[in-house]
């Protein structure tokens, strides 16, 4: 993975290569101190990878990537700042790493790449894939971003408590926030760890972290209560799923 690093922190460029000498499979083969160096170098260098900052003299990480000529290298933030994350993503970034970068989100952010980069080569070459068919499917420790209208959120995958039918959206429960996302609970599933969510009946999927106690309830299913105090009715069917893959 050829790779350039982006930002007017020589100190940070070095942290970052010690980084990535961890990461066998990311070649560097650039460096560039602020955006007018690196619109020199990376027409030439056509890097597949990018780690760029946003706050460096003169333009910043988002002035360069207007300046720069399709195709973009794939891009992942690096910053001091978390503001910036909900731009971030709307200009397709990978993933946005906050300084000091720690290995185990590195290592998280390259393999989202590795994933992603091959959805790309199992994807069929038919421009006939639905426009809302997920690339790929999030794992525990991956963050994801969320959006209903102006609002936006970027969390992590465990702080999903709660997740609704209401029709053909899903209602989503996070700390404080109760997005509406135009995809179905279905699709929702299929993109979630099963790992983590677990159905409990038709209209809910429960993050099974978040249950704090579960009793008997009417036709042999169940009823838990969340560490928010919500509480969750388990189908008889989703019930016996609970327990055979969560008793001791």
């Amino acid at each position: 993975m050829k790779t350039v690093l982006i930002d007017d922190e020589h100190l940070a460029r070095k942290e970052l290569k010690h980084l990535l000498k961890a990461h066998p499979a990311v070649e560097i083969i650039g460096e560039a101190a602020n955006a007018t160096e690196a619109l020199r170098i990376l027409p030439g260098l056509c890097p597949e990878l990018v780690f760029l900052d946003i706050e460096m003299p003169g333009r910043n990480g988002f002035d360069l990537l207007a300046a720069l000529p399709a195709p973009h290298p794939r891009i992942i933030f690096v910053t001091a700042y978390d503001a910036f994350a909900v731009r971030a993503f709307q200009v397709n970034a990978l993933d946005y790493l906050l300084k000091p970068v720690e290995p185990e989100r590195l290592a998280e952010a390259l393999a989202r790449l590795d994933r992603k980069n091959h959805s790309a080569d199992d994807a069929p070459s038919s421009d006939n894939t639905p426009a809302d068919h997920p690339e790929t499917s999030f794992k525990e420790d991956d963050r994801v971003f969320v959006r209903e209208g102006d609002r936006c959120w970027f969390v992590p995958v465990r702080e999903i408590t709660l997740l609704e039918a209401e029709g053909n959206h899903t209602r989503i429960h996070l700390q404080g926030a109760r997005p509406l996302l135009r995809r179905s609970l279905a699709l929702m599933e299929t993109r979630l760890p099963v790992t983590l969510f677990i159905r409990a009946n038709r209209g809910q999927l429960v993050n099974r972290t978040c249950i704090v106690r579960v009793e008997p309830w009417f036709s042999g299913g169940l009823k838990a209560t969340l560490h928010n105090g919500v509480e969750v009715e388990f189908s008889r069917r989703q019930a016996q799923e609970f327990r055979d893959r969560l008793e001791l």
